[in-house]
């Protein structure tokens, strides 16, 4: 069996000077929004938009997503502990972050950058979905090398074992499925909005990205280690449970964008 899998004993520092470290995981969070940028503003400059409004857009969403992600952590798996101790909400260096929370948090900071830059919030939402599906490919890469948030035990020969995490027997790399999945949906969202020329129907990008991205999410789900004790004994995880809100959103977003007869584009 053992002949059959990865060992996977990557450390997860690349280097260190003195109290100073440099992580893989702080450098793939890093490449995915310099890599986003990249993206964003050849979009920006297809449409005619400043670069001002880029670098605005890219700050609420950083801040969006960090404190998404931790608050999302905090209250979703870990609510008990970190309500007794608020201060270490502050630690995210610690680890403990929560890509549903991530969301929630992105979809809050739009909302107020649309009212900002007066632009509307479908606009928005789709051409930042296509930066955040490759964004998750980074970070979840960011998982694999830190050896955390993997699946269940595997006799299939991609097996990893996962040395520094104290595993023995070769478990789902979820990272990869999840990574690779993340990297496909970044492809096909952008191709749907240059194959509609920079101006794809109001709604569509989102849409496709929620009940993709989400159902993904959700199935992966069911060969993952659970993340938190109690969700143990539960038939959905709390992961799943998340997921579907997003997914009927996304069904709902859609039958709405496609009945729509007047073929608005997101970018007029």
């Amino acid at each position: 069996m053992l002949l059959n899998s990865i060992t996977w004993n990557v450390d997860p520092e690349i280097f260190r000077i003195g109290n100073f470290a440099v992580r893989w995981y702080g450098l793939l969070f890093a490449s995915a929004f310099f890599f986003g940028y990249l993206v964003f503003l050849k979009i920006f400059k297809k449409e005619g938009i400043s670069i001002e409004l880029l670098d605005k857009l890219t700050m609420y969403t950083a801040v969006g997503t960090i404190i998404g992600a931790r608050l999302g952590h905090t209250l979703f798996y870990e609510p008990a502990y970190y309500l007794s101790n608020p201060l270490e909400i502050l630690m995210i260096w610690r680890g403990g972050l929560a890509s549903h929370g991530a969301a929630i948090g992105i979809l809050i900071a739009l909302y107020y950058y649309s009212k900002s830059v007066r632009r509307p919030y479908l606009w928005i939402m789709d051409r930042i979905v296509i930066v955040v599906a490759l964004g998750g490919a980074f970070i979840r890469l960011g998982n694999l090398m830190n050896s955390e948030i993997y699946g269940v035990e595997t006799d299939l020969p991609w097996g990893f074992i996962f040395v520094r995490a104290g595993e023995a027997v070769p478990k789902h790399p979820t990272q990869i499925y999840e990574a690779l999945a993340y990297l496909g949906l970044f492809f096909l969202l952008h191709s749907l909005y240059w194959r509609y020329d920079g101006k794809p129907k109001r709604g569509l990008i989102f849409s496709v990205f929620l009940i993709l991205l989400f159902s993904v999410r959700f199935l992966i789900e069911f060969v993952k280690e659970v993340q938190v004790d109690f969700e143990a004994g539960m038939t959905l995880n709390m992961g799943q449970w998340l997921s579907i809100p997003f997914i009927v959103a996304g069904l709902v977003l859609l039958f709405f964008t496609l009945r729509n007869k007047s073929g608005q584009a997101s970018g007029t």
